[in-house]
């Protein structure tokens, strides 16, 4: 399912390194923002994070490189929900020079729901996974 855009920004000079292009450091702050986007529309929204007392955190994060982003450029990531489970999520963020539309990186992340007060985790309510059901990216034959 196509979705729309959970992050869109610009590349700045101060975000660049010594060789000239993003800092990884960047990378993963833009993979961050496009993950709570992510979760606001699986319903795993600020309000429901903070009413609740859950939380969410990142147990697996895999990242690939494919081109570099320069200052000036502008980004895109769109996301895909990969796999829910009873506690947990899979997703994939996909980077992209917004204007020349080619893969900048990838990023691949686990997230686990937890209570924030007892510090473990503990299962998706069923609105949530009902909602996130529905946006399960369709499998990929190989």
């Amino acid at each position: 399912m196509e979705q729309e855009a959970t992050y869109r920004g610009t590349v700045y000079p101060w975000q660049c390194d010594h060789v000239g292009h993003m800092n990884i450091m960047w990378y993963v702050g833009k993979f961050d923002e496009a993950n709570w986007n992510l979760f606001a529309r699986l319903g795993l929204t600020p309000s429901y994070l903070r009413n609740s007392g859950r939380g969410m955190a990142a147990v697996q994060q895999s990242i690939t490189y494919k081109r570099e982003l320069l200052a000036g450029d502008i980004v895109d990531i769109r996301s895909h929900l990969l796999e829910l489970k009873d506690k947990s999520i899979r997703f994939r963020h996909e980077m992209r020079n917004a204007e020349t539309g080619e893969i900048a990186a990838t990023c691949e992340i686990t997230g686990v729901h937890m209570d924030r007060s007892q510090r473990k985790s503990t299962p998706f309510a069923d609105v949530i996974r009902e909602t996130a059901s529905r946006h399960l990216a369709e499998p990929v034959e190989v």
